[in-house]
């Protein structure tokens, strides 16, 4: 009885050391813990901007591909830089940059 009574009565009080103990329990030993959600909205965020990315690149790629689908100099123009293909009266150097 000496022990509890020498505990100052703000800590004795059972409704605050519930919610110290609930709030320990959200912080550090739930599965969905604060430091878990803020991990899992960082990775969301990164997500989200490759997300952007590549839909921006799909769109990029979409109209290349209707304007190779139109357009015969787009053939052309894609098959002498893609493949390095040429007309038979012409000569082709290739220029390789080491980097």
């Amino acid at each position: 009885m000496k022990f509890i009574s020498k505990i100052p009565p703000w800590l004795r009080n059972k409704y605050l050391v519930t919610l110290a103990a609930f709030v320990l329990w959200m912080f550090f030993f739930d599965a969905k813990d604060v430091l878990t959600q803020r991990e899992r909205t960082v990775e969301l965020q990164k997500l989200q901007e490759s997300k952007a990315y590549f839909t921006e690149e799909i769109t990029k790629e979409n109209k290349a591909l209707q304007e190779l689908k139109t357009n015969p100099a787009a053939i052309e123009k894609f098959a002498r830089e893609q493949y390095l293909m040429k007309k038979d009266n012409e000569d082709l150097f290739i220029i390789r940059r080491d980097n």
